[in-house]
């Protein structure tokens, strides 16, 4: 148990320690820098756009949506046109035909940083699609989130100019500076430890009892790299980062989980440094750390201690100088609970997506903390969005407690007023909104429920998770759900495409601009501080009491009525 805990704060240690303030002054300087070098200057004069051009919200958002759109049509066409394009060495190994939805789900999917998938990648996506548009676009959706949160800053930082900086340059800046670099180191690292990076077609082995053995390999360390650090998730495999070619060694999986929270955490620093208020950004690093740890707290301990019903016939779970211990269906030895546990809560918190165990086989209160994060959606978060969301229920702390003292409420010396709220109160509302008619579509729709594959509350937990997932972005699965169907295919594409921009991208860049044309108020002796530890602690209590009563109910119905199944033997 004691070297469980103590790989479980190291890694923490060097996210906390080694990552935050390094990471955080380079994206600084990032995004403050004056000059562009010369492949950036190339890059603007290839898209035909002007780096000097200071955007206000509304051109901010436009220049989002229309690359955006140009990237869903894009590779919505590369994936309808897939068997005339080049790179695609097994062609005759690909078994699934991608049809007009699963194409429009993916596209969707990809663009927007969930990486949800319906389907397995190395039976259904050629070379090309895998390295060519999967890879890029996880470039450029993760720069994108990250460019919106920059400018979300970037406005609270104005005093009376609408100028949230220029998309483009954000961008490229964040591909060229950031995630490139990186990447490339990173995928070096994967090579040597065993992850495949080639083109040549499937290997064909002879086993030791004489039979044939295809096995699929490709471009997969450039991906994997790219698929953690840009919080992506998508996997070049069907059963993602536990393949042992994505996720061959316990290196690679402190690794991944270290790629996962690299940058977000480092944002907040980001924040405090650009608005001019450090303590305002540790203020927010201690908010995402408190609810990180409380939910990893719940996920590792109900992993370790495993099903109730197999000590009840016998089995012995506990954990010995002769076994791991707890609960294994579904998760890899080479990794163990610690490592499983710590990669589930950072996988839900980081909405990345990607997993190194299927999370359908979860215990219902490991399942429980992991669909509780992607509900909340501001455990960490994505690059930039996680932020941005954060910010938003700073917002709604400080109206709520300027309505109790009667005062108008305050933000960084800047006055929330009534268009400000109801900005907030929308990006608020369209994620429950956008899961919970999502999960009732799919208990009434004719046919809906023959994807399931388990009953009762498991199965509810399935489509809630499902839902759950691609509206804040995520993109990992309970891996129960069949959702390659005309239904499923559809309607969850319809989920990541509005929880991506309206929960909480547009409607916060919108806030952004009506703050940043504000003149800063001065303090006065009722100016409340949001830099202290008590406004720390009102803020996680809104996140915690908002979230409880938006969501409670579906939890109630799915992952915790399966944990109280469990306890009693019995079905509700």
């Amino acid at each position: 148990m004691f070297l469980n805990i103590l790989q479980i704060v190291i890694i923490l240690l060097i996210i906390g320690f080694g990552f935050v303030v390094p990471i955080g002054k380079y994206l600084v300087k990032i995004f403050t820098d004056d000059k562009d070098t010369v492949l950036e200057r190339l890059t603007y004069k290839l898209l035909g756009v002007a780096p000097d051009e200071q955007m206000s919200w509304q051109r901010y958002s436009q220049a989002i949506i229309l690359s955006n759109l140009v990237l869903v049509l894009v590779f919505y066409t590369t994936l309808r046109l897939q068997s005339f394009l080049p790179l695609n060495p097994d062609k005759g190994l690909l078994s699934t035909t991608i049809t007009p939805d699963l194409a429009f789900n993916t596209a969707i999917s990809f663009v927007t940083n969930t990486d949800w998938q319906n389907y397995s990648g190395e039976t259904t996506f050629s070379y090309f699609n895998q390295m060519v548009m999967v890879t890029c676009l996880m470039f450029t959706s993760s720069a994108t989130g990250l460019a919106a949160g920059v400018a979300v800053i970037r406005g609270l930082s104005q005093n009376g100019a609408n100028n949230l900086g220029n998309f483009w340059v954000d961008l490229t800046r964040a591909i060229y500076r950031l995630f490139l670099p990186i990447c490339f180191v990173l995928s070096l690292v994967y090579v040597w430890q065993g992850v495949p990076q080639t083109l040549s077609g499937a290997a064909v082995a002879t086993t030791l009892e004489g039979a044939t053995q295809t096995i699929t390999r490709g471009p997969v360390a450039s991906l994997e790299s790219i698929k953690q650090i840009g919080t992506n998730g998508g996997g070049f495999f069907g059963v993602n980062s536990a393949h042992p070619f994505e996720d061959p060694t316990p290196l690679t999986n402190s690794l991944e989980i270290l790629s996962m929270l690299l940058i977000v955490p480092a944002l907040t620093y980001t924040f405090g440094r650009m608005v001019r208020a450090p303590r305002q950004g540790w203020v927010f690093f201690g908010v995402f750390a408190a609810l990180f740890i409380g939910f990893l707290v719940i996920v590792v301990p109900a992993e370790q201690i495993g099903n109730p019903l197999l000590t009840l016939v016998g089995s012995d779970q506990s954990l010995s100088a002769f076994q791991s211990g707890g609960s294994f269906e579904g998760k890899e030895v080479r990794f163990g609970i610690a490592q499983t546990g710590l990669f589930v809560t950072a996988t839900t918190a980081a909405t990345t997506g990607s997993v190194d165990a299927m999370h359908d086989s979860l215990t219902p209160m490991g399942g429980f903390a992991a669909l509780s994060e992607m509900l909340l959606n501001v455990v960490f978060g994505g690059k930039g969005v996680g932020l941005i969301t954060l910010i938003m229920y700073a917002a709604v702390t400080v109206f709520l407690v300027g309505l109790m003292v009667g005062r108008t409420p305050e933000f960084l010396s800047k006055k929330i007023e009534a268009k400000e709220v109801k900005l907030v109160s929308l990006a608020l509302l369209a994620h429950p909104f956008l899961i919970l008619i999502g999960v009732g579509l799919a208990l009434v729709w004719p046919k809906a429920l023959d994807s399931l594959g388990n009953p009762d509350a498991h199965g509810f937990s399935e489509i809630l998770y499902a839902y759950a997932s691609v509206t804040a972005n995520n993109g990992s699965a309970f891996a129960g759900l069949n959702g390659n169907t005309p239904f499923y295919n559809i309607t969850l594409g319809l989920g990541i495409l509005l929880g991506r921009f309206l929960a909480p991208v547009l409607p916060m860049l919108a806030v952004a601009g009506s703050l940043a044309v504000k003149p800063r108020v001065p303090k006065t002796t009722g100016t409340m501080s949001t830099n202290t530890l008590f406004f720390g602690v009102l803020l996680l209590a809104s996140i915690l009491i908002v979230g409880g009563l938006t969501f409670f109910p579906a939890l109630a119905l799915g992952p915790i009525a399966e944990h109280f199944e469990l306890a009693t033997g019995k079905t509700f």
